[in-house]
């Protein structure tokens, strides 16, 4: 059976985390990857993925490297992770010969809510002024509406309905 690579993309406070954890749950075998996390495997010498190509790159390259070694042992990837059609269509193109199924979706709120979720955050993860930044960038993606799942309707008690989108929504699979 062919694996899956999703990709849960959005700013920062839109519930990426939340979401691919639920979705992880659902899947008889599946690994979960934090960009967040990757990208913070270098102690020394690491800078903000936004503001440093050398760290954007390396954390890319390692979600890459785990993900390639995950489908080798038969495992459906979640990746958690500020992902844009650029970087799908890098990871996609290097892909090569392995067969997966890529769905790629933009969880989207209001920027009001990202805002006070931000807030609520614990001191050491708020992101601030970037959370309105991503909030813009997002919205201004050519055809990206096609990959958007708008959240706000949603609240944590209605998490099942939107991995079922994720999981079933053919919309979500990459070009």
């Amino acid at each position: 059976m062919k694996q899956t690579i999703y990709f849960i993309s959005g700013p920062a406070g839109v519930g990426k985390s939340t979401t691919a954890k639920q979705l992880i749950n659902r899947l008889a075998k599946g690994a979960y990857i934090s960009g967040d996390d990757v990208s913070h495997i270098p102690i020394k010498g690491r800078r903000n993925p936004w503001l440093c190509e050398e760290t954007y790159r390396l954390t890319w390259e390692n979600i890459f490297s785990l993900t390639q070694n995950l489908l080798k042992y038969g495992y459906n990837v979640v990746i958690d992770y500020v992902s844009f059609p650029r970087d799908v269509d890098w990871f996609v193109g290097k892909l090569n010969d392995q067969e997966a199924e890529v769905k790629y979706v933009v969880l989207s709120t209001d920027l009001s809510t990202l805002l006070h979720r931000d807030g609520s955050r614990p001191e050491e993860l708020k992101m601030g002024e970037r959370c309105s930044i991503l909030f813009k960038e997002f919205r201004e993606l050519e055809g990206g509406d096609r990959f958007t799942l708008n959240t706000e309707a949603y609240g944590l008690e209605k998490m099942e309905e939107i991995v079922d989108k994720l999981m079933e929504d053919r919309k979500y699979i990459w070009y």
